[in-house]
């Protein structure tokens, strides 16, 4: 039977999230318009709802 790989995060969800949304949106922002940009910006809109979704659940709002 294969055994789970275990990671100790060492930042938060939040921390990881935000990191996540910012170099998305950097990368964003230096592409023209076009499918590329509008699949990353789909990824940050993902990012910004995970995050929201943590703060609910998490009670921090």
């Amino acid at each position: 039977m294969l055994r789970r790989r275990r990671v100790q995060q060492t930042t938060s969800l939040q921390e990881r999230l935000a990191e996540f949304a910012r170099t998305i949106r950097e990368k964003a922002e230096s592409l023209p318009d076009g499918k590329e940009r509008d699949e990353l910006l789909k990824r940050l809109r993902s990012a910004d709802t995970a995050s929201t979704l943590d703060r609910q659940f998490t009670g921090k709002d």
